[in-house]
């Protein structure tokens, strides 16, 4: 084998050293995201709102934006969802009637306290224990990374997950059977007691 043939070899392990952690990493925010959405019926966005309510209780909309850096569209899109399921409400302000507050009910405290941590906590956990030195090292690599993906323009917030931020969830809450899924239930177990 030539010199130049094992440097060819080199850089294409190399190179598929590099697709493997990004796929590693597009993987592990994919899977968190299906975990947390199956166990606790919440997207990504919509957990990280929820806490930051629960945080700050008497919270406006825009405040909210930015604690989690969200647009105040999106933060309006993720509320209207959550109110609609009963896991948060909205009031105006009885001192400024322009202002409305958002508010977690007992049972969007309830499902926020039997979530799962998400992976973007896990991150930051570990990202902060970094020197100031590797910290660094790690921004400009990923940020050169975006650009040789041509995606350092595209929009991003700093929330880990996949998709559309403002998507629906995928799924009722784990205690709500919806008609279809009750139907599904008495094929699955056609002797259960009908009662």
């Amino acid at each position: 084998m030539t010199r130049r043939e094992l440097e060819s070899l080199l850089l294409m392990d190399k190179i598929e050293e590099v697709l493997i952690t990004l796929r590693r990493l597009i993987r592990a925010t994919d899977l968190h995201s299906k975990q947390l959405v199956k166990t606790a019926g919440l997207t990504a966005p919509q957990l990280l709102l929820l806490q930051a309510i629960r945080e700050h209780g008497q919270v406006t909309i825009g405040a909210l934006a930015k604690e989690i850096s969200l647009s105040q569209a999106t933060v309006t899109t993720i509320l209207d969802r959550l109110e609609k399921r009963g896991l948060v409400y909205r009031e105006r302000s009885s001192e400024d009637k322009r202002k409305v507050h958002a508010y977690l009910t007992e049972q969007g405290a309830e499902i926020i306290r039997d979530a799962p941590t998400p992976l973007q906590e896990h991150f930051v956990r570990q990202f902060r224990d970094l020197r100031e030195w590797e910290q660094s090292m790690i921004i400009s690599s990923l940020q050169r990374v975006a650009l040789m993906m041509d995606a350092e323009h595209i929009d991003a917030s700093p929330v880990l997950d996949v998709g559309d931020l403002d998507r629906k969830d995928s799924r009722q809450l784990p205690d709500q059977e919806t008609p279809k899924d009750s139907e599904q239930s008495d094929r699955d177990n056609p002797t259960a007691d009908k009662g």
